[in-house]
């Protein structure tokens, strides 16, 4: 294979997709392809996809058969997909696009080189689906995206079985790492310079339940405080029925564990979580969320929120609305109901019209909206220290302003010097909040302190910029505060 064979990667859904797309780039340049400048047409093109939502599929097809033309032109184009909906798929996907070279499955993702390679020499597409995990996705090469951030598996699959999902059928059951092998996993990250991690898993805080510790999760962020030079530590997503009090103690005793929490909700309704079998009632989430903000009382709690389950009345619908009001969320991944085929809830009476779905969906989206901006308004004023990220706002370039996040987790768009003083993605600064809107807060007064990391330097150094001589910094140094998600929050993440 010739060595200037080039690669892209397009990912679709959750945060696990985005990490296993780190691991799918990492395989493609370990066996010598080079990633694809952009503009571009790449070589081989990989698409990992998400099946949690019905236009999922259509917009795979759409997206395969734009590219039909552009594969037609190019002899020698492969193009592979993977990823949850191809484990749905199967063979469908090369009976319906037949120009497709290869497919794999979510339990197989290291086989894509030796797929690709098999596809080129034989000219015949090749599918290969697993039944169940053939090798845990953190000891495959990596090509992370971002010098200062990283996402840690710590658990793959999930036990649960909700009725409108499909994830359990396509990740398989939960399987979870040792915590010495995620410890060791965090501290070669920050020796490569990261300074905040992300610990995924599709219900993260069941962490433990394959190897029978129930307190695993919590003691896995309590052992992530003690990783020196690791300055925040985020987690997703947790589910309600496991949330239990010795993480939310973790959370607020550990000083890199991040004031925010990402909480999946569903639906307000008790009945309606009965028939979705979620394994907690309103009750139950309104009291967790209480419990946290006892012990954080600046914790910025999200949500997703399901509009339209079957069977769901204007009543139920209105508990929704209650527990949005009760709880204020700082912000809400909202859906419409989505059939999914070979799920219970795809089945059961009382489908709702798409017309109710979408009146009930407007006047949530409006709700939360209004809480999100006043929640933000109340920030207006106060001095928040912010992770520098990598590109920003469409605007930010117009207005010469940066963006990173809050320790929160919100997202802030701020004016900074621009040349050798600029910060740098994975520096922090402070900054004190201007203006707020429902997504995103702005500081314009410029900033008050900056930071220079190693987070920083290793982003310099992987763009190719050189490094700084260590001197006076401005501000004192801080540690332990927590940093920002990337990608689709919601998605087959959600627990």
């Amino acid at each position: 294979m010739s060595q200037s064979r080039t690669y892209e990667v397009r990912t679709y859904g959750c945060q696990m997709n985005v990490h296993d797309s780190e691991r799918l780039s990492g395989l493609l340049e370990d066996a010598g392809y080079q990633r694809a400048a952009e503009g571009s047409t790449a070589d081989i093109v990989v698409f990992n996809t998400c099946a949690v939502r019905e236009n999922a599929d259509n917009r795979l097809y759409g997206n395969l058969g734009h590219l039909r033309p552009v594969k037609d032109a190019n002899p020698g184009m492969q193009i592979a997909v993977g990823g949850c909906l191809a484990q749905k798929d199967r063979g469908e996907i090369v009976r319906r696009a037949p120009w497709v070279d290869v497919v794999f499955g979510t339990h197989n993702i290291g086989s894509l080189p030796t797929l690709l390679e098999r596809a080129r020499i034989g000219r015949e597409a090749q599918v290969e689906i697993e039944e169940s995990l053939e090798t845990f996705p953190s000891t495959l090469p990596t090509r992370r995206e971002s010098a200062y951030a990283a996402w840690v598996a710590i658990s793959v699959g999930c036990n649960n079985t909700c009725t409108f999902c499909i994830v359990p059928a396509l990740r398989g059951k939960e399987k979870d790492r040792r915590p010495g092998d995620i410890l060791a996993e965090v501290r070669a990250l920050v020796a490569e310079g990261a300074i905040e991690v992300t610990l995924l898993g599709q219900n993260v805080n069941a962490y433990g339940s394959e190897f029978g510790d129930r307190q695993a999760f919590s003691k896995l962020l309590r052992a992530c405080g003690e990783i020196e030079g690791l300055e925040r530590v985020r987690f997703t997503s947790p589910h309600p029925r496991d949330f239990t009090d010795d993480v939310i103690d973790a959370m607020a005793e550990t000083p890199n564990v991040m004031p925010q929490l990402h909480m999946p909700l569903q639906s307000g309704s008790s009945k309606v979580l009965k028939a979705m079998r979620r394994s907690y009632r309103q009750e139950r989430f309104l009291d967790i969320v209480r419990r946290v903000r006892e012990k954080m009382p600046e914790a910025a709690i999200t949500t997703d929120i399901i509009v339209g389950f079957p069977g769901e009345t204007e009543e139920d619908f209105a508990e929704t609305l209650h527990v949005v009001r009760e709880a204020r969320f700082a912000a809400a991944f909202t859906f419409q109901y989505s059939k999914r085929p070979g799920t219970p809830a795809a089945t059961m009476d009382g489908q709702l019209p798409k017309k109710v779905v979408q009146e009930r969906y407007e006047r949530l989206v409006e709700l939360q909206e209004s809480i999100s901006a006043e929640e933000n308004r109340k920030l207006v004023g106060r001095e928040v220290e912010v992770l520098v990220a990598e590109g920003g706002g469409r605007k930010d370039g117009d207005r010469h302003r940066l963006s990173g996040r809050a320790p929160d987790n919100r997202l802030v768009h701020f004016s900074a010097e621009e040349g050798d003083n600029a910060p740098r993605p994975g520096d922090l600064v402070t900054v004190e909040v201007t203006y707020a809107a429902p997504h995103h807060l702005v500081a314009d007064s410029g900033v008050r302190s900056l930071r220079r990391t190693r987070a920083g330097d290793a982003w310099a150094a992987r763009n190719g910029q050189q490094q700084e001589e260590p001197g006076v910094l401005l501000g004192m140094p801080k540690v332990g505060v927590p940093a920002a998600e990337p990608a689709a929050a919601g998605g087959c993440c959600d627990a």
